[in-house]
C-alpha cells in the first residue's frame, strides 16, 4: 500500500441521503483534498432486503449538487472496478472461507427460528443474547458439531452463514484520531455474521476487504460505526493485513434542535425544515421528503453550515469557501461531542451567501420562480429588484414574495395604513405629487427624490404627508425597501397610472 491518502464515503442505497450521510461525505472529500489525496465513492448493497430503487442515483445526484467532486468510484469508474459491492460478491466469498480454514471464522446453521428462541428466553430474564464465546458451543455450528455431521449438513445444501470467531477475552486498545484511545473487551462482544446465507457479504466483511484492496488510508465515519471497530481492527489481523490497516475516525453525531438524541427525518417533518440535500420521494409509500435544494438553499451556503456541525478551526471565522475549507481541514478539529443542528443558523448560512450573489444571478432564478406562476419580467429590471430587497431575504423565493407589487398593481390597499395616511387633502396633494413626476426627465431614483423634496420643501409641509400615502398608491402597503428606488424600476408611465388609480380608488379613513 502507498503513502497516498485515500478514503471512501460508502452509503447504503436504503433511501435518501441524510443530513449526517452529506457530512460524512464532506469530512472525507475535505480531508483528501486538504492532503492532495483520493476521495471514492463505494455504493454497499449487500442488503438487498433494504435496497430502495432510485437511491443510488439520488446519492451521486445530491454529491454534485454539494459540488463534491468523485475522483474514484460509482459513476466514474477507476482502477478497482467495480464499486458497488453487489458486483464483487464472488470475492468475498474466498475471504470468508479462508478464515474458516484459518480458525477465525466458523460456519453456523442455526434457523432462525431457534436464535428466535434464544433471545425470547434471554428477554424472558432481563438479559440480552449474545452468540458468543459463552454459549457457542452449545449451538449448531461447526466449533460444536462433529465434522461429519458438519459434511453431511453442506452436502445437503443446508442454509449456512459464516460467524467471525470473537476472541474469547481480548482487552483491545484502539486509537481513533479524534477520540484518542478506545478499549473494547472482547468477550462482550458477540460474533457477527460475516457471510449470509443469501450468498452476501454482511457490511463487516465487504467493508474490510475493500477498504484493503481498494487501498483505503482512513476511516472516516458517523460515531454509530464505533462499536463496530473491535470486529474491523480484528478481521484485518485474521486476514493478515494488521500492518496496511487504515487509521480510523469516528465522527460525533448530529444532535436533534432540542431534546435529546440524534437528528431524524421525522424531526424535520415536525419542525418544519428539511433533513436531506434534495427533495426524494420514497417509491413505495410515495412519501415525499423536503430538500435543501428545492426549499431555496444554495449549495455553498448548505455546505458550510454542515462543515461547522462537529468541526472548529479553532478561530471565529464562520464563513468559507469549499477551497477555505479544503485548506483549513483537519480531524484533530473536530470535537468528540455531538453537534446541535439549528434550522436558524441554516437560515443565517443562506442570508450570508445570498447577498454575496450577484443580482444577475440571483434575477436569473426569480425568473425562474415567476415563471412557474405565469409571470414574466424583464430580467434586467428583475436584477435591480434583486438588488433592492436580498438584503431582508434569506432565499430567492423571500425576494419573490416581497417584490410582488412591482408585476401587477395593488388590487387592495391596506385598511390600517389607509386609515392612518390617506386624508381629506391627500388626494389633492397626489395629484400635485403626479404633476412634480411627469415633469422628471431622467426618471431615476436620484432625480425624483431631488424632485420631491424640492416641491415638499417649497409647500412647507411634512415629508410623511406625501410619502406615506404615496408608499400606499404604489405597493398598496404602508412599509416596505425605499420608494424612489421601486418607482425608478416601475417606471414613469406606472408610477402615474398606479398614483391616478389611488386617487379614484381612495377615501379619507375615519
Amino acid at each position: 500500500m502507498n503513502n497516498r491518502v485515500r478514503v471512501r464515503f460508502a452509503p447504503s442505497p436504503t433511501g435518501a441521503l441524510h443530513l449526517g450521510g452529506v457530512r460524512t461525505a464532506l469530512f472525507n472529500y475535505l480531508f483528501a483534498r486538504h492532503h492532495g489525496g483520493d476521495f471514492l465513492l463505494r455504493v454497499e448493497d449487500t442488503d438487498q432486503a433494504r435496497f430502495v430503487p432510485g437511491a443510488e442515483e439520488y446519492i451521486i445526484n445530491a454529491l454534485k449538487w454539494c459540488g463534491l467532486t468523485v475522483d474514484e468510484g460509482v459513476g466514474v469508474g477507476g482502477p478497482f472496478a467495480p464499486y458497488r459491492q453487489s458486483e464483487r460478491k464472488a470475492l468475498y466469498r474466498q475471504f470468508a472461507l479462508d478464515l474458516v480454514a484459518s480458525g477465525h471464522a466458523y460456519l453456523a446453521f442455526d434457523p432462525a427460528g431457534e436464535l428466535d428462541e434464544h433471545r425470547a428466553a434471554a428477554e424472558a430474564k432481563g438479559e440480552t443474547f449474545v452468540y458468543g464465546g459463552r454459549n457457542r458451543r452449545a449451538l449448531k455450528n461447526s466449533l460444536a458439531l462433529p465434522p461429519a455431521e458438519v459434511r453431511g449438513l453442506l452436502d445437503a445444501g443446508a442454509s449456512h452463514v459464516i460467524r467471525f470467531k470473537m476472541p474469547a477475552y481480548e482487552e483491545l486498545v484502539l486509537r481513533d484520531i479524534i477520540r484518542g484511545e478506545v478499549r473494547f473487551n472482547t468477550y462482550l462482544l458477540d460474533d457477527k455474521v460475516l457471510f449470509k446465507a443469501d450468498g452476501m457479504p454482511t457490511y463487516h466483511l465487504a467493508n474490510v476487504v475493500d477498504d484493503h484492496l481498494m487501498q483505503i488510508s482512513h476511516v472516516i465515519r458517523g460515531e454509530e460505526w464505533l462499536p463496530s471497530l473491535p470486529l474491523h481492527v480484528l478481521l484485518y489481523r485474521a486476514l493478515g493485513w494488521e500492518r496496511t490497516m487504515p487509521q480510523f475516525a469516528h465522527l460525533p453525531l448530529i444532535l436533534k434542535p432540542v431534546g435529546n438524541g440524534k437528528l431524524s427525518k421525522r424531526d424535520g417533518n415536525k419542525m418544519g425544515f428539511p433533513v436531506f440535500p434534495m427533495e426524494f420521494t420514497d417509491p413505495e409509500t410515495g412519501e415525499k421528503w423536503r430538500g435543501y435544494k428545492e426549499d431555496g438553499y444554495l449549495p455553498e451556503a448548505f455546505i458550510n453550515m454542515l462543515a461547522l456541525l462537529g468541526w472548529n478551526p479553532g478561530t471565529e471565522q464562520e464563513i468559507f469557501s469549499l477551497d477555505e475549507l479544503c485548506e483549513q481541514f483537519t480531524l484533530e478539529c473536530v470535537n468528540k461531542s455531538g453537534a446541535r443542528f439549528s434550522p436558524d443558523k441554516a437560515k443565517w448560512f443562506n442570508h450570508k451567501y445570498l447577498q454575496e450573489k450577484p443580482d444577475a444571478e440571483l434575477a436569473a432564478s426569480l425568473a425562474l420562480l415567476l415563471a412557474d406562476e405565469g409571470i414574466h419580467y424583464d430580467e434586467a429590471r428583475l436584477a435591480r429588484v434583486c438588488h433592492l430587497l436580498k438584503e431582508r431575504a434569506n432565499f430567492v423565493s423571500d425576494i419573490r414574495d416581497a417584490s410582488r407589487f412591482f408585476y401587477s398593481a395593488p388590487g387592495s390597499y391596506d385598511e390600517k395604513g389607509r386609515r392612518k395616511n390617506w386624508k381629506e387633502e391627500t388626494p389633492a396633494l397626489m395629484r400635485e405629487l403626479a404633476g412634480v413626476l411627469a415633469g422628471v426627465a431622467d426618471f431615476t431614483a436620484a432625480a425624483t427624490e431631488a424632485a420631491v423634496r424640492a416641491w415638499v420643501t417649497g409647500k412647507e409641509i411634512g415629508l410623511g404627508k406625501v410619502m406615506n400615502p404615496f408608499r400606499l398608491a404604489i405597493i398598496g402597503a404602508a412599509d416596505g425597501p425605499a420608494l424612489f428606488e421601486i418607482i425608478e424600476i416601475l417606471g414613469k408611465e406606472e408610477t402615474l397610472a398606479r398614483l391616478a388609480t389611488a386617487v379614484e380608488r381612495l377615501r379619507a379613513g375615519n
